[in-house]
């Protein structure tokens, strides 16, 4: 088994033990998770019948970004994702703007898929089971990767097998829901605004990219498994969104607070609504085991360029992961889901993963001077950009404030370097 410290001279490379198919069931268990449990009824509330439609536009912007990706990944096999590509091709303020941004906003989310944890589990006490969701999922990590990536094949089995059944029991119902014009009441902004809702749900292929030390073979395995990832995911959304409205129509479906159960009970299923609930917390599980992963490995990119204490750098001797970032992101983690609401932690870890996305497209833009080559990273960027911009005003401001945060303690600490 190859070693990944060859181009790590100081002994701090990851140990490289996932193939393809290990690196698609990561990036699975990332998009396959809570979001498609939780996002389709915000979505249908801002879009109507243009769900559809809305999650047709976030798959676009998706593929054009895990195409940017996959080129980045395959030059660049590093942990640490667009926080080495816009370091590496656009330069030193980029690239820390982008890792900002992942660990930050994905740190929201984390919290934010702990909480749908605790939510479905035990709703009365959500936040302690939240804290104690994140504490369990990081001691997995801290074993070991490839551990990591056994428990998500679990993980993803189990969650796929309950959106089989919900999509069977509600094409197989005959049950029809009330039918809505083909946009919602805010027009084609809110088609737009309900992208960037479903775009949450896909971004999970990040996380193959950030592994770009831990799988082998980087330059032919990354580039193979983000787009076939990508693809999964979105067959599985497409047939889950067009099952529930066509049980519960546009108009239930924005009024749903748990959309799949409600549709398994509008199909005459009742007795699969707990296998829901259970299927839900599983995926909400699989999501914050892939989001630590990816987080700690880009904390561990910029503490190596000590853009972050230096300590984070660290890889335990014997499991070979960068033990004390884990460590650190969990512990934060566990303080924001015992504390944060979790529609404003999803709300800005949906801004800060659209600009990190916005710098790989950018990225992947200088590889290539030919047209036809920078078409697919415009469209990306553009892309980015707008849904960011359709986001709920207070994402949009609060995360503009997060990063202007960030941009300033860069500011600072180039300063001081100077001296």
């Amino acid at each position: 088994m190859a070693q990944s410290g060859a181009h790590r001279p100081d002994g701090m490379g990851l140990r490289r033990t996932l193939g393809v198919r290990d690196a698609v069931v990561v990036g699975l268990g990332s998009m396959v998770g809570a979001g498609i449990f939780a996002a389709l009824g915000p979505a249908a509330r801002a879009a109507g019948s243009g769900l559809l439609i809305g999650l047709a536009v976030a798959a676009v912007i998706a593929y054009c970004n895990a195409m940017s990706s996959a080129r980045l990944a395959a030059l660049y096999p590093a942990s640490g994702g667009t926080y080495v590509y816009g370091r590496e091709r656009l330069g030193a303020f980029w690239g820390y703007l982008a890792g900002w941004s992942f660990v930050v906003g994905k740190i929201a989310s984390c919290a934010a898929m702990a909480l749908t944890v605790g939510a479905y589990v035990w709703p009365g006490q959500a936040h302690a089971v939240a804290v104690a969701a994140v504490v369990a999922l990081t001691a997995v990590n801290y074993g070991g990767v490839h551990k990591s990536a056994l428990l998500t094949r679990v993980i993803v089995a189990v969650v796929l097998a309950v959106l089989a059944a919900v999509v069977v029991v509600c094409l197989a119902s005959g049950t029809v829901g009330a039918a809505r014009p083909a946009v919602g009441p805010e027009g084609f902004a809110g088609v737009f605004q309900a992208a960037g809702l479903l775009f949450f749900a896909f971004a999970g292929y990040a996380r193959i990219a950030t592994l770009g030390e831990e799988v082998r073979e980087p330059a032919r395995t990354i580039p193979r498994a983000i787009p076939l990832a990508l693809a999964v995911a979105l067959v599985v959304y497409a047939a889950v969104a067009v099952a529930v409205l066509s049980v519960l129509g546009p108009d239930g479906l924005g009024r749903a607070t748990a959309p799949l159960a409600d549709a398994v009970r509008a199909a005459g299923v009742p007795g699969l609504v707990p296998v829901v609930r259970v299927g839900a917390a599983v995926a909400a599980l699989g999501s914050l085991l892939a989001l630590v992963l990816g987080v700690s490995r880009t904390t561990l990119a910029m503490a190596r360029d000590r853009h972050l204490p230096g300590a984070l750098a660290a890889v335990h001797p014997r499991f070979q992961v960068p033990h004390r970032a884990e460590l650190a992101v969990g512990a934060v983690v566990a303080a924001l889901a015992a504390t944060v609401d979790v529609r404003g932690a999803i709300g800005f870890s949906s801004f800060g993963v659209l600009v990190y996305y916005a710098i790989a497209n950018a990225s992947a833009w200088t590889l290539s001077s030919a047209p036809v080559s920078r078409v697919v990273p415009v469209v990306g960027l553009l892309g980015c950009v707008v849904l960011a911009g359709a986001l709920p005003g207070v994402s949009v401001g609060v995360g503009t404030g997060v990063l202007c945060v960030g941009a300033a303690a860069y500011g600072v600490r180039r300063r001081i370097a100077r001296r």
